[in-house]
């Protein structure tokens, strides 16, 4: 058994998080959290000139960000929860809620926050849980 929860350093991925561990605890199941790396290297054809500037500098900078924030949200969260639960952390690129579903394609459990660093702070559900819970092939906890 597998629970994957998506991890991207915002307050409601951080309860996902907690939640998540809780829950593979519970189960005595095993733990994957991901996080999705961006892909501004990948607009340059079709999202503009921007992508064009993106060096193999830059790209490895992202890498290395995204790595870090998962190790540490990963840390918090497992100090918090008594250090319990083993956690695999995964990094990923691209669509994050691509990237989340692709990821639990296995899971028996696919955890998400109720929503991200996306730019609208008034919508109660991001668009990232949206699509996993409508397009996800296993359960889908949305966690607030």
């Amino acid at each position: 058994m597998t629970v994957v929860v998506g991890v991207d350093g915002s307050a409601p991925a951080r309860a996902a998080l907690a939640w998540a561990m809780d829950e593979a605890r519970r189960r005595g199941t095993r733990l994957v959290a991901v996080h999705v790396v961006p892909r501004p290297w990948a607009a340059g054809a079709a999202g503009g000139p921007y992508g064009a500037f993106v060096t193999a500098d830059m790209r490895r900078q992202l890498e290395k960000r995204g790595r870090d924030l998962l190790a540490a949200e990963v840390d918090a969260a497992r100090a918090a929860a008594g250090g319990t639960v083993e956690v695999e952390q995964e990094l990923r690129e691209g669509p994050p809620a691509a990237a989340l579903l692709h990821a639990a394609q296995a899971a028996d459990l696919l955890v998400v926050g109720s929503r991200g660093h996306g730019g609208f702070a008034s919508l109660v559900l991001g668009s990232v849980a949206s699509q996993c819970a409508a397009h996800g092939r296993c359960p889908v906890a949305v966690v607030r």
